[in-house]
């Protein structure tokens, strides 16, 4: 699938704000700072659509883009930095569940997670929950230009032996890609075309 056309729709501060629609939608989450905001605008052919920063945390609102004229990408707050205060971790949490009960239209989930580090607790936690409410995802993992060609292979067997031990006996969707060299960009869209959105 090209990417012909993307832009910004509206930020929302909660699930009940979003407007009713006809079209199917994916929605984007992971840790805070795993690269969410660099990985759409690299899938999306452009530099500035959703905005970057080094700063863990930056994105606190539900984000949503118009694809194509035919679907929405949903780029959703991080889960898990420790220095937004509690109240926002909480109003955060209840957003993000509000979102994934409620949005009626939501085809996907892309839970994205750094390559170069081990399986963590809260993105294990995060893959159960889905898991357990039936909500349909796929794991990204991100920079993964970072890594060498054996940390690479090694990447999906170290998450599926962690989804293993939790209770997981079909494993999800699993690609590697990077913002930087554009790895798994053709990979992840034609799976969403041809898998998520069905045509």
């Amino acid at each position: 699938m090209l990417v012909k056309s993307a832009k910004f729709i509206a930020a929302y501060g909660k699930q009940t704000e979003m407007p009713e629609g006809t079209l199917p939608e994916i929605a984007f989450i992971g840790r805070s700072n795993v690269g969410k905001s660099s990985l759409i605008n690299m899938l999306c052919g452009r530099k500035d659509l959703a905005k970057t920063s080094g700063k863990p945390g930056k994105t606190q609102s539900i984000n949503r883009f118009l694809i194509n004229e035919n679907w929405f990408l949903t780029d959703l707050p991080g889960y898990g930095y420790a220095q937004v205060s509690k109240t926002k971790r909480a109003t955060f949490g209840q957003m993000i569940e509000d979102y994934f009960v409620q949005q009626k239209d939501l085809s996907a989930v892309c839970i994205l997670i750094d390559s170069r580090i081990p399986p963590q607790r809260i993105d294990l936690e995060f893959i159960h929950w889905c898991g357990l409410h039936d909500i349909p995802f796929l794991l990204v993992f991100t920079k993964s230009e970072k890594l060498k060609q054996t940390e690479m292979m090694a990447v999906f067997e170290n998450y599926s032996a962690a989804l293993h031990s939790v209770g997981f006996e079909e494993f999800p969707e699993m690609f590697l890609t990077s913002a930087t060299t554009s790895l798994g960009k053709e990979e992840l869209l034609d799976f969403f075309a041809k898998e998520v959105l069905k045509g």
